[in-house]
C-alpha cells in the first residue's frame, strides 16, 4: 500500500512534430509505413491472457488501396464476449482494490511507450488502415491519445482530491470506487485516440471493460492492445472483441454485471442501445451508466463583418481535413450575400489545389473514405445534388472507387436552408452552403439553431462584438463545443473538452475530469471519534 500523498507528472499536451522535408520523423514514418503495409496482420480477440484466434475472419484493407489485404482479424462468436466478462469480472477483484497511483503509472507508462518508441507504428498503422494523412495521423493516434492517457491521471488526482468538510468530533472523507460490474467500451473508425480512451479512462478508474473496436480500425486497435500490454495493463483489465456488433452488444447488455456503456458511433445505433438498456434494466445490479458521443451536423455561419479569406479557410480546413470524417466537421454554413462572392472565388481555390491520393504521399492533403457504404452513400447525395433544381456542385462533385474510395471534397450551394444535405448528417467531404440576406444575421442564427437534431460543434465568425455575443447567446444549446472565429474542429485534451448534447450526445466531456466522474459511485464514510452514550438530547428535559 502507496503511503503518502503523491503528485503525479504535470500534465502537458504531448508536442505535435510537422514531418517538414528533412526531418528524421519524416522518413521514419515512411518507413514504418511501407513496413506495416506488406505485413500481413493476424489480429485476434484479446481476453484475459489468451489471443484467440477463431478461424472465422474478415479482411483488413486500406481504403485507399481497396485490392490490397493487410491482413485478417477474427470474429468472436456468443461464447467468446461471454468468456470476456467472465475474464473482466475476475480480474476486476485485483485490479478494483489497486492503489490509484499503481493504476496511474500503468497510464503514464503507455503514453511514454506512444510518444516514444511506438509513435510510428501508431501513425502508419492509422495512416494504412484508416486512411488518415501524417498531420491527420500525428494529431491523433500520437499527441491526442498521449494527451489523453496524461491529462486523465491529473484529473483522476484533482477528483480524489476533493473532500467534504468534516464537523467536530467527526471526520468525513469520500472513497471513489470503481463501478461494481464491468464497463462496455464501443469506439469508433474515426479517431484512434478515442479508441484509445474510452476503455482505459475507464480503466483508470479501477473499472474492467469490454472493447469493441471498429471493424475498421483493426491495425490502430492492434497495436493500442500492444502497448497497453506492455505498460503493464494486467490481464482481463481490458479485453478487445470483434465481431457481428448486435450480437455483441446484445450479449453484454443482458449481463446482470453490466455498469456502463462508454460510446462513440452512430446517433441510431446508440438510440438502440439505450432503449435495450432500458428493457434489461431490472436484470442489471445497478443502473448503468450510459456516456455516449453520437453524431453532428455542424455549422459554420459568418457574419457581414466576416473576414472573407479566414471563413473560406476555416471552410476548407473544417469540412474537408481527414476526408470530412469528423464528428465535429463542418458540413453546413451560412454566409451573407455580401461576401459569398469574394469567399466563393477563395473557397473554389482552396478545393482545386487539393491533391488527393495515398496517405504514403505526404504531400496529399486528402485521400479516401473509410469504406464502400460511405463511398456509395456520398455519391448518391452528390449526384442528387447535381440533378436538382434547388442545388448545384460549386466545386468538386467527382468519385472514384476504381482503386480506393475517392471522394472529391464536394461544395453545394442549396437555395433553400433545409435542403436535404443542410440537414442530414453525411459524414464526409461534402459541405454544403446557404446564402443568406445580410440584413436577415438574427433570422438565419435562428434557421442554424432550429435545423438540426444535433448539437455537437458550431462556429461563428463575425467582427463586431456585439454580433458575436447575440449568436453565442442565441446558439447555446446548438453546439456543445461552440467557436468564435475559427472552424469547428480540433479541440484538444486539456483546452476543449469535447462533447455534445441534443441528438450528439449526453456531452460528458472526453478529456476532463466531467467525464472521469461517470465511472465511479462514491462513498461517503462518516467516523465519529466519540460517539454518544444517551440517546436524549437537550431539548428534552424539563
Amino acid at each position: 500500500m502507496g503511503k503518502g500523498f503523491f503528485h503525479v507528472p504535470k500534465a502537458v499536451n504531448e508536442p505535435v512534430k510537422t514531418y517538414a522535408p528533412g526531418t528524421p520523423e519524416r522518413e521514419e514514418v515512411l518507413l514504418t509505413y511501407k513496413e506495416l503495409y506488406n505485413t500481413k496482420f493476424d489480429v485476434p480477440l484479446y481476453i484475459g491472457s489468451e489471443e484467440i484466434r477463431t478461424g472465422k475472419t474478415a479482411s483488413i484493407n486500406p481504403p485507399h488501396d481497396h485490392k490490397h489485404e493487410c491482413g485478417v482479424y477474427h470474429l468472436a462468436e456468443k461464447k467468446h464476449v461471454e468468456q470476456a466478462i467472465e475474464t473482466a469480472l475476475e480480474a476486476r477483484k485485483k485490479w478494483a482494490k489497486l492503489e490509484w497511483e499503481q493504476r496511474a503509472a500503468v497510464f503514464l507508462k503507455a503514453a511514454d511507450l506512444i510518444s516514444g518508441p511506438y509513435r510510428q507504428k501508431m501513425n502508419a498503422a492509422t495512416m494504412i488502415g484508416q486512411s488518415k494523412t501524417i498531420f491527420q495521423a500525428e494529431i491523433d493516434s500520437a499527441a491526442e491519445i498521449c494527451d489523453f492517457l496524461r491529462f486523465n491521471v491529473e484529473y483522476m488526482t484533482e477528483l480524489y482530491n476533493e473532500q467534504p468538510n468534516s464537523s467536530d468530533g467527526c471526520w468525513n472523507r469520500v472513497e471513489y470506487r470503481p463501478l461494481e460490474g464491468f464497463v462496455y467500451a464501443i469506439t469508433p473508425f474515426n479517431f484512434t485516440a478515442i479508441a484509445g480512451n474510452l476503455p482505459s479512462s475507464a480503466a483508470l478508474m479501477g473499472n474492467v471493460a469490454v472493447w469493441k473496436p471498429s471493424d475498421s480500425q483493426m491495425l490502430s486497435a492492434q497495436v493500442l492492445m500492444e502497448v497497453f500490454k506492455e505498460a503493464g495493463v494486467p490481464d482481463g483489465v481490458i479485453n478487445m472483441v470483434m465481431g457481428d456488433p448486435e450480437m455483441i452488444t446484445d450479449t453484454v447488455l443482458k449481463s446482470p454485471d453490466f455498469a456502463g456503456i462508454h460510446y462513440t458511433g452512430s446517433t441510431a445505433v446508440f438510440k438502440n442501445i439505450w432503449a435495450k438498456i432500458g428493457n434489461n434494466i431490472h436484470t442489471y445490479k445497478s443502473y448503468p451508466r450510459i456516456v455516449g458521443e453520437t453524431g453532428g451536423k455542424d455549422f459554420i455561419i459568418a457574419h457581414p463583418t466576416s473576414n472573407p479569406k479566414q471563413v473560406a479557410t476555416a471552410i476548407t480546413r473544417g469540412a474537408f481535413e481527414f476526408q470530412g470524417q469528423k464528428c465535429s466537421a463542418a458540413s453546413r454554413v451560412y454566409l451573407p450575400k455580401s461576401l459569398w462572392p469574394e469567399i466563393k472565388d477563395f473557397l473554389v481555390e482552396d478545393v482545386q489545389s487539393i491533391k488527393m491520393g495515398s496517405p504514403e504521399d505526404l504531400t496529399n492533403f486528402f485521400t479516401a473514405v473509410i469504406h464502400e457504404r460511405s463511398f456509395d452513400k456520398l455519391a448518391s447525395y452528390i449526384d442528387k445534388a447535381k440533378k436538382d433544381d434547388d442545388a448545384e456542385i460549386v466545386v468538386g462533385g467527382n468519385y472514384d472507387k476504381s482503386v480506393g474510395y475517392f471522394v472529391e471534397p464536394t461544395v453545394i450551394l442549396a437555395k433553400d436552408p433545409h435542403y436535404t444535405t443542410m440537414e442530414e448528417e453525411l459524414f464526409g467531404p461534402v459541405v454544403t452552403i446557404y446564402v443568406y440576406e445580410d440584413d436577415k444575421w438574427e433570422e438565419t442564427l435562428h434557421i442554424v439553431d432550429n435545423t438540426s437534431e444535433y448539437a455537437l460543434t458550431g462556429a461563428i465568425f463575425s467582427g463586431d462584438r456585439y454580433e458575436a455575443a447575440k449568436a453565442t447567446d442565441i446558439l447555446q444549446n446548438a453546439a456543445g463545443n461552440f467557436y468564435i472565429n475559427d472552424k469547428p474542429t480540433g479541440a484538444v485534451v486539456g483546452q476543449q473538452p469535447f462533447g455534445g448534447a441534443r441528438g450528439s450526445g449526453t456531452n460528458d466531456k472526453a478529456g476532463s475530469k466531467l467525464n472521469l466522474m461517470r465511472w465511479i459511485s462514491p462513498r461517503l464514510i462518516k467516523e465519529t471519534f466519540v460517539p454518544a452514550t444517551d440517546y436524549k438530547y437537550p431539548f428534552m428535559k424539563e
